[in-house]
């Protein structure tokens, strides 16, 4: 089965149906996963979905609303709803996925959709959204399933079953004691082949990889990818069981994280949405792009000191432009690698020199490399050798110093606690604009004039 992708001839197939009536609609819609549903509102207008939403069952529903992309503000579609409608989506909702949207919401608009609520439901979902949503604790569902450390298998399996009833799906039973304390996990599978008479607590690992609510996302997806886990407990600093993060959460973070971390290399706030409008593009990158110009003023000044020596030798314009934008090309896989690098791993001390001598060691390498051959072009087409030395050095000097800045900058920028996402990027573009004006004019003026 293919990804699904969105094809002129669905939407208009979806727009058509809603013009030609309910019963056809539902037949086109049972053409349709919840998820590609979700995916088609994106070229849906509101009323359009509206209409949708009002069609459908609370359980189709609520999966096509928590499977909508962020920038769709599925919470705007869900508050527009008849209060009733909203009720049978929210409650159908797991309750992680319905506080993520809830908490997209105002203060008085959550508080009208809560009071709608049973106690039970608006209870648990006013307690996650306590937690800061880049938490564990903003990602953990508090639907689980939960025995008791000192059952047999008998009634560990009656348990199972009972609490079972009221979930979807589960990957993990979690194991407490008599005072909710976590005590370690249990597969169904150790328990379906225990002896009849075991217990639980002949069967629990106890040396669970667990979080805790503040324990930020990105470690948390980390802890899950490093230890292949389908879901990871999140308990709280009286190792009292609060709830469960899943995989399915962690995929979602790591495309986030991913996204933000590109957006932050190019010089674009995290702030500004994909599918945003081009007054938004400008508020996010305008900034940026002035700091940028700043910068660009000290490469210029740097031309600027060694006109004369343009002026003797002409050729030297065209090959700065290559010396800059091969140091800044080579900067910026050293700072995409490193960032990635920072990402994944807590660097030590040892980790991140080791991280900047290998970025050093491809630069002189892939610096020398280059050199090389625009030393050839340029002995054969300007028939001089100096001058091919002179590119040749320059050449190989602003790679070096562009894999030292690309892994030594961000990991500065982390010892400091600046995200090195957000600065890198001008800066290294700085230091390889800089430096590779400054060596070969600074070596032409030495060494050819």
């Amino acid at each position: 089965m293919q990804s699904f992708e969105i094809d002129k001839s669905d939407v208009l197939k979806v727009k058509n149906a809603i013009l030609a009536g309910d019963e056809t609609l539902k037949i086109v819609l049972e053409e349709y996963h919840a998820s590609e549903i979700a995916i088609l509102f994106e070229r849906l207008d509101k009323s359009e979905q509206r209409h949708i939403i009002n069609l459908l069952p609370a359980e189709i529903a609520s999966e096509i609303i928590s499977e909508m992309d962020e920038e769709s503000h599925p919470e705007d579609l869900l508050f527009e709803l008849h209060p009733d409608k909203r009720t049978e989506i929210v409650e159908e909702l797991d309750y992680d996925d319905a506080t993520d949207i809830i908490s997209q919401l105002e203060d008085h608009e959550q508080k009208e959709i809560l009071e709608d609520l049973t106690e039970d439901h608006a209870s648990e979902i006013r307690n996650l959204l306590t937690y800061d949503e880049k938490t564990a604790g903003g990602l953990m569902n508090t639907e689980l399933i939960c025995v008791n450390i000192n059952l047999t298998k008998k009634d560990a399996i009656d348990e199972i079953i009972r609490q079972s009833e009221e979930m979807e799906e589960f990957y993990t039973i979690y194991v407490v004691d008599d005072e909710e304390i976590f005590k370690g996990i249990v597969s169904l599978k150790d328990i379906i082949k225990a002896k009849h008479n075991a217990k639980i607590t002949e069967l629990v690992k106890e040396d669970a990889v667990y979080v805790h609510p503040d324990t930020d996302q990105e470690e948390v997806a980390n802890l899950i990818s490093q230890y292949n886990l389908t879901s990871i407990p999140v308990i709280d600093e009286n190792q009292k069981l609060l709830g469960r993060v899943t995989f399915d959460d962690v995929i979602d973070v790591m495309e986030a994280e991913s996204t933000e971390d590109i957006l932050k290399i190019s010089g674009v706030s995290e702030d500004e949405e994909l599918s945003g409008n081009w007054v938004e593009a400008v508020k996010s990158r305008l900034p940026w792009l002035i700091i940028n110009l700043g910068t660009a003023f000290l490469a210029s000044s740097v031309v600027r000191y060694f006109d004369p020596t343009i002026k003797l030798i002409p050729s030297l314009a065209a090959y700065m432009t290559i010396i800059a934008g091969m140091g800044g090309n080579a900067a910026t896989q050293a700072l995409a690698v490193t960032v990635r690098r920072i990402s994944l791993y807590d660097l030590t001390d040892k980790q991140a020199y080791r991280t900047v001598l290998k970025e050093f060691t491809v630069g002189l390498i892939n610096g020398a490399s280059n050199g090389l051959i625009v030393f050839i072009f340029a002995f054969f087409f300007d028939g001089n050798p100096m001058l091919g030395l002179v590119i040749f050095l320059a050449m190989t000097g602003n790679l070096v110093i562009a894999g030292i800045t690309g892994a030594g900058i961000p990991l500065i920028l982390k010892r400091v606690g600046i995200d090195p996402a957000i600065a890198s990027s001008i800066i290294i573009t700085t230091f390889t604009d800089v430096f590779g004006f400054l060596l070969i004019l600074g070596l032409a003026s030495k060494l050819l004039l």
